[in-house]
Formats: C-alpha cells, sequence, structure tokens
C-alpha cells in the first residue's frame, strides 16, 4: 500500500501545513512532521475527519469539542496567544540558493521559472545576483539566485537581513563537497532555516542515502531520520521533487510567520547594482517592509537619487514595490553597494546633507587597527572569539580543531565560525567581518594570506594571523580570549599607618594625625579604614601633607595628614591600610 505524505495531504485539502499538523496534534498524533507519511487508509480517515470538523475545504480545521469544564478555562487561555501575533500581513518569503560550484543551483531556479535563465549565461554558471518571483499554490516566493555563499555573506556583513531561508544545493552524484561545507558555515551563521535540496537523483551514479549520512556527520540530521533537518531528493533537470521543495519552502515560511506592514516604514535592501550604459546606476532591491513608490527620495549608502522608474523581475514598469518585492530600481547618482539600506527622506536637500555626512565619516577608519589582535580585543570587553581556521592540510586542519577544542577558558565562548583547508580568501575575511558579536579572528595554520583578503581585512579592520607552528597559534588564540574578560587586577599592600589624632578644618573635612608604622603612604592610594580589626570603609587618599607641605609618599616611621575621599568618620585608633592595584598580563 502505498504511502502518502502528510504535506500532501494539507495540499489536496487546500489548508496549510501547519495548521494540519497542530490539528493532528489536538487529535493525539503528536510527533508527525511534514515529510511523515501515512497509509492510504490513515490518510483517508485524517481527510474526512477534517472535513467534518472544518466544513469546507478552504477553511482551517476546527479543534476537537473541549470538555465542559475546560470551556471556561479557554477563554484567558488564548489571550496571550494573541498578544504574541506579529504585525502586519504575510508577505512572500525571500529565499536564498547556495551550494557547491555546478551542483544545480541556476538550473533549479530555471525550473522554478520555467525560462532558460542557464542557458544565457557563461558556461552555465551563474555571474551576477538575480531575484526572481513565481507563484506556487496561490502563494508568492522570492528568489534570489546569488554567485556563491562570498555574496551571500557580503551583504550580510553590511548588515543587511534580506534572507528568510536558504536552500542548500547538494548534487546526490558528488555529495558534499568543499563549497558545500562553507555554504553550510555562512548559513548557519547568518541564523536563517535551512532547507537541504537533494539534486540530481536522476542520474544513473545518484545516492541520496550518502548524501543523507554525509549530512548527518556534519550535524544536519534528516527530518525521517528524526532529525529537524528538512532534506527533498530532486532532479532540477526533469522536475521531479521540486513541487514538494516549493511546498516545504512554504511550510518554513507558515513556521518562521513572515510578516510585513505594507503602510509602515521602509525596509528595503540592495542584492545587486551596477552601471548600465543607456540607463544608468541601476540596483536590484528587495523590499521587506512598507512600499517603496516611483518619485520617492532615497538615500543608498553614499548615493542617493529620486526614483525615476521601478521594474519588476520580467522588466515591466511598475509603480510601486510591496513587501517581499524584487525591483530594478532607476535615477540613483551612483552604483550602490550589495547589502546597502534603501532609505526613503523628505527632500533632495535631506539627502544630500546624509549623503555628505556618511562620505565624511568612510574617510575615517571603520575599525581602529592595532600592532596585535590581543590589542584589538582588549579593546572591548566581549566574551565571544569568532574564529575562522585555515590550514594547510586536511591532517593540519584536524590538529588544529582538536587542540582548539582543550582550550578552556572561563567566561569565554570561541565560536569557531568556519574550519577549511586553503589559503586565507576573501569569503573567509567576509564571514568574520559578518560576525554580529564578539571579535572576528582569522587565523591560518601553514596557509598564505591571498591578496585580496589581505586588502580586504585592511579595509574592514579584521585581524588576520598566519602560523607555521601550531603552539604559537594554540598560544596566541588563549592569550587573546583571556584578554576578553577584560583586565584583571590584584591588591598589593604598601604600607600601614595608624591614626594618633583627627583634625576637622573647615571647608575640608576631617584630616587624620597619623604615623606610618610600615611601608609608606601614598597620595592617591587606595585605602582600607580598620577598626578593631574589622574593615568599615574602602576609599582612597585624597590628599597627604608633612606639615603643611603637599606631598606624594611618606615613608615609615614618620608623622603625616591624611584626608580620605568621600570620609570623615575616621577616629584615633584607627589604622589605615595603604594598597596599590596593579593589571595582571594574562599568562
Amino acid at each position: 500500500m502505498a504511502k502518502i505524505r502528510i504535506y500532501a495531504i494539507a495540499r489536496k485539502l487546500g489548508i496549510p501545513t501547519k495548521e494540519l499538523l497542530e490539528f493532528l496534534g489536538e487529535l493525539g498524533m503528536d510527533g508527525l512532521k511534514a515529510v511523515s507519511t501515512v497509509s492510504e487508509d490513515e490518510a483517508k480517515a485524517i481527510e474526512e475527519l477534517i472535513r467534518e470538523r472544518g466544513g469546507d475545504k478552504a477553511s482551517p480545521p476546527a479543534a476537537p469539542p473541549k470538555a465542559p469544564e475546560a470551556e471556561e478555562e479557554a477563554v484567558p487561555a488564548e489571550t496571550p496567544a494573541k498578544r504574541e501575533e506579529k504585525p502586519g500581513v504575510p508577505r512572500p518569503p525571500v529565499v536564498a540558493v547556495l551550494g557547491h560550484i555546478d551542483h544545480g543551483k541556476t538550473t533549479l531556479l530555471d525550473t522554478i521559472r520555467k525560462t532558460r535563465v542557464a542557458q544565457q549565461e557563461a558556461g552555465g554558471i551563474t555571474q551576477s545576483i538575480g531575484a526572481y518571483q513565481v507563484e506556487y499554490n496561490g502563494r508568492t516566493i522570492t528568489f534570489i539566485d546569488t554567485p556563491g555563499h562570498r555574496a551571500f555573506t557580503a551583504m550580510r556583513a553590511r548588515g543587511a537581513k534580506v534572507t528568510d531561508i536558504a536552500i542548500l544545493v547538494v548534487a546526490a552524484d558528488d555529495g558534499v563537497m568543499a563549497q558545500t561545507l562553507e555554504a553550510i558555515d555562512h548559513i548557519k551563521a547568518a541564523g536563517v532555516p535551512m532547507i537541504v535540496a537533494i539534486n540530481k537523483i536522476d542520474k544513473p551514479n545518484a545516492n541520496p542515502e550518502r548524501v543523507k549520512k554525509q549530512l548527518a556527520d556534519l550535524g544536519l540530521v534528516p527530518e525521517e531520520w528524526g532529525g529537524d533537518t528538512i532534506v527533498v531528493p530532486i532532479s532540477a533537470l526533469t522536475g521531479e521533487g521540486v513541487d514538494d521543495l516549493l511546498e516545504m519552502i512554504l511550510l518554513v515560511a507558515d513556521l518562521q510567520d513572515i510578516r510585513a506592514d505594507p503602510k509602515g516604514e521602509l525596509e528595503a535592501t540592495v542584492i545587486e547594482a551596477h552601471m548600465d550604459p543607456n540607463r544608468g546606476p541601476v540596483a536590484t532591491v528587495i523590499v521587506k517592509n512598507g512600499t517603496l513608490r516611483v518619485r520617492d527620495v532615497v538615500v543608498v549608502g553614499t548615493t542617493w537619487g529620486r526614483v525615476r522608474a521601478l521594474l519588476d523581475h520580467q522588466g515591466r514598469q511598475v509603480k510601486e514595490a510591496t513587501p517581499g518585492m524584487p525591483v530594478q530600481v532607476l535615477g540613483l547618482n551612483d552604483v550602490p553597494q550589495p547589502g546597502e539600506r534603501v532609505e526613503r527622506v523628505k527632500s533632495p536637500r535631506e539627502a544630500e546633507a546624509i549623503v555628505a555626512e556618511r562620505r565624511e565619516a568612510q574617510k575615517k577608519p571603520a575599525r581602529p587597527r592595532f600592532k596585535s589582535f590581543e590589542e584589538l580585543l582588549a579593546e572591548k570587553e566581549k566574551k565571544k572569539l569568532k574564529l575562522v581556521l585555515k590550514a594547510a592540510s586536511v591532517g593540519a586542519l584536524e590538529a588544529a580543531r582538536l587542540e582548539l577544542g582543550a582550550i578552556e577558558l572561563e567566561n569565554v565562548e570561541i565560536d569557531l565560525l568556519h574550519a577549511g583547508v586553503g589559503p586565507i580568501t576573501e569569503s573567509d575575511v567576509l564571514l568574520a567581518a559578518a560576525a554580529e558579536e564578539g571579535e572576528p579572528l582569522v587565523v591560518g595554520f601553514g596557509v598564505r594570506v591571498e591578496p585580496r583578503a589581505a586588502r580586504l581585512a585592511e579595509q574592514r579592520g579584521i585581524p588576520v594571523r598566519t602560523y607555521e607552528i601550531i603552539y604559537d597559534l594554540i598560544q596566541e588564540i588563549e592569550r587573546a580570549g583571556k584578554r576578553l574578560l577584560g583586565p584583571q587586577y590584584v591588591e598589593t599592600k604598601v604600607g600601614e599607618a595608624e591614626v594618633k589624632r583627627t583634625f576637622k578644618i573647615p571647608g575640608v573635612g576631617v584630616v587624620a594625625g597619623c604615623v606610618v608604622r610600615e611601608g609608606k603612604v601614598i597620595r592617591g592610594g587606595k585605602v582600607k579604614v580598620l577598626r578593631d580589626g574589622q574593615e568599615i570603609f574602602t576609599g582612597e587618599i585624597a590628599s597627604l601633607k608633612r606639615f603643611a607641605e603637599d606631598v606624594r609618599e611618606v615613608q615609615q616611621g614618620r608623622e603625616c595628614g591624611i584626608r580620605i575621599r568621600d570620609f570623615d568618620g575616621v577616629k584615633p585608633g584607627d589604622v589605615l591600610e595603604v594598597y596599590e592595584v596593579k593589571e595582571v598580563q594574562p599568562a
């Protein structure tokens, strides 16, 4: 007997998969997921039950009847849920497609869009970012076709929050490759939901099960194996499984509850830009919130303009772009950078002022530069070290990772964003630059830094260090990690004095006449006031006199006058312990 997936039942009934799963959970069928399967008889029973409960198939299923005694409690129980509802209306999810080169990213989008984009691109490899919208089951999905995870992360490095869902394409014949691993690290760093599309299942040597095993070894356990990773086998060439992939995208979008307010404040981001010889600067923009309109005056990074025209993904002119919609914007004065925000302002004068201020600020370094990364880390008291690690070979990489795993620093988290084999590249620097918390650091073990990566690191102020000896690498990271906690201090006692008498001086306060019993007393030193062996006050020596003269210090055996800042309660017989606070360098 054939097996039917839960999302296929939801599709047949015309209801969201999320609502079907919630309904089945209320019936006691917990633990089911969208890709879970049931028998044909079970599917028919579910369909009949939902039709009985929900009536029209377009209506969401009603909840099962509750016991009378539970009805009174139902009203207050629903109140918090209503408060947690996100404002606005559902908007199309924005989906990025990433993966190893030639694993079929563009062919997949080509199949979804029903256009022959792949044939128009050099060598069948994507050359620039494009954004497209497709309709599926009456709903819209926006796709970003990136030339790789480097562009994906370049947008994040500028603070852009463009993507809602990431599709990782892995070829069923090649399996997980080097760029697949990098793409996974970049998706994880972005913190967006991931769906894995195992492509090329139509090939004779395709082995989807091997790919699933590789994914599981990386911590991406497929749902059908009891994990949380949605894995969809597809053939971008024949179209097999593509509908299932679109269904999963909509399911994840429902679970994320992606919303926007078309009348709200404009939130839009540039994902690609170029100079057109006929039309001038052209920027591809995705609107996340609000509405972008023709004639709007906008600021984009360090350029501005009045929107002369908006073109949708099919090249048609539109008057406005609503949330989730990709458009090409004409009318800017210069070509902006991908990842820049589009901000609407009231007038050209305001736009010019903002751009002038930003260009002036650009002349200053974005990050302070330091002689060593320990100094950079010590400048900010953060407790996360964001590492990108590159090594000359797999063996060297594993050795470095093992040593890193053995580092134990209290209250310091070492977050390994990515570990790979080969030279340090622009992609590595961009990944470190996109880190939102903690201090970024790119380290190499026995590898070189590519010239472009070095220039980018200098521009972004990202510390990049290479080592030939693993002990040196680990020792430097340990020291840097300790510096994350901020400076550590120890108290060093320098002297002790006994109060013989006190004097109350108008306008000054109480001055203690003392004899230095040991060591010395220093002006500005820290002081503890002890009475009958108990500490009653801790403060600072505000002034120190020998007779009527201000002095810096008074040695053992001599008399002096001491005034303690903000404390007039000192009495004869008190003991004053004087000490210094010194910073201790990490070992």
